[in-house]
């Protein structure tokens, strides 16, 4: 076997993926991590994680993963800082391709590549992404310093963005389809309580508006549409962030591994195990209710 073959590839660098690499260093089986295009996951562009055992006071998402991807070194598993880009799962070994054209194979391979963060769809919000556009709290933040800012969702992804952006934003509201929440009760307080937070329910972003300034482009507001009279509204805001779900990370196994209708991967019940004898699968990436 050629250098570039291992025993496990696991494909993603979340907490699925780096703990798969913990267990199976720990049985010597030498897991080979491929980090992919953003190393550490989802939690990297989170910020305090409440809600981890063994943490009293909390911890910064991406300290989390840092501490995540020492303990799978320290034990042996080894990380790549590439993306895999193709996959043959038809036979084994199973073969690997990166975004540079370099070929692996794998006597098994784990995925967990996780899920992205679903967007509106909408033509205006692909005008203005990167300019008052964002998916990424944590990330973006720090731009609207004492300014007005939309969150789009219910959930509690929704209610942490929001509470986050009040760090920096003067305003910041919440824009929900419906009346009812699906965040738990314990986040939707939360933002409840903060005086910076409002709400507008049962209204959806109908249009991203915005200007040329400078000879760039600047957000400046949405339409909004009620969803029951259908009636529209223009408010004024600097920023928009969505929050509204997640889609999973699965493009590069269509056709290859079996997924359900939303495009997460589907495992026999109580295992990893894709309908490829092999070939698992671990995180969000099979998980759309968590």
């Amino acid at each position: 076997m050629s250098d570039n073959h291992h025993k496990i590839i696991i494909i993603g660098s979340g907490p699925a993926g780096l703990t798969a690499a913990l267990y199976t260093a720990r049985a010597n089986l030498e897991p080979i991590i491929f980090e992919g295009m953003q190393p550490g996951g989802q939690l990297t562009i989170t910020t305090e994680v409440e809600n981890y055992p063994g943490f009293v006071e909390g911890i910064q998402g991406p300290e989390l993963m840092d501490i995540m991807r020492k303990q799978a070194h320290r034990v042996g598993a080894k990380s790549i800082y590439k993306e895999i880009t193709k996959v043959d799962f038809s036979s084994r070994p199973f073969k690997l391709e990166t975004y540079e054209k370099e070929k692996y194979t794998a006597d098994s391979v784990i995925i967990s590549t996780g899920a992205s963060a679903k967007l509106l769809g909408l033509e205006s919000e692909s005008k203005y992404m990167g300019f008052g556009v964002s998916a990424c709290a944590t990330c973006d933040g720090f731009f609207f310093k004492d300014q007005k800012v939309l969150v789009v969702g219910g959930g509690d992804t929704a209610m942490e963005e929001a509470t986050y952006l009040t760090k920096h934003a003067s305003e910041v509201t919440i824009i929900h389809r419906r009346e009812g929440f699906r965040a738990s009760q314990i986040m939707l307080d939360k933002a409840k309580k903060n005086p910076k937070i409002k709400f507008e329910l049962n209204k959806t972003v109908k249009e991203v508006i915005g200007k040329e300034e400078n000879g760039r482009k600047v957000m400046t507001g949405v339409i909004l549409e009620n969803t029951i009279d259908h009636s529209t509204e223009q408010i004024e805001a600097d920023g928009l962030f969505m929050a509204i779900g997640h889609k999973p990370n699965t493009d590069l196994f269509k056709g290859v591994l079996d997924m359900d209708e939303t495009g997460y991967l589907i495992v026999q019940l109580g295992s990893t195990k894709t309908n490829i004898e092999g070939v698992f699968a671990a995180g969000d990436v099979a998980d759309k209710h968590y």
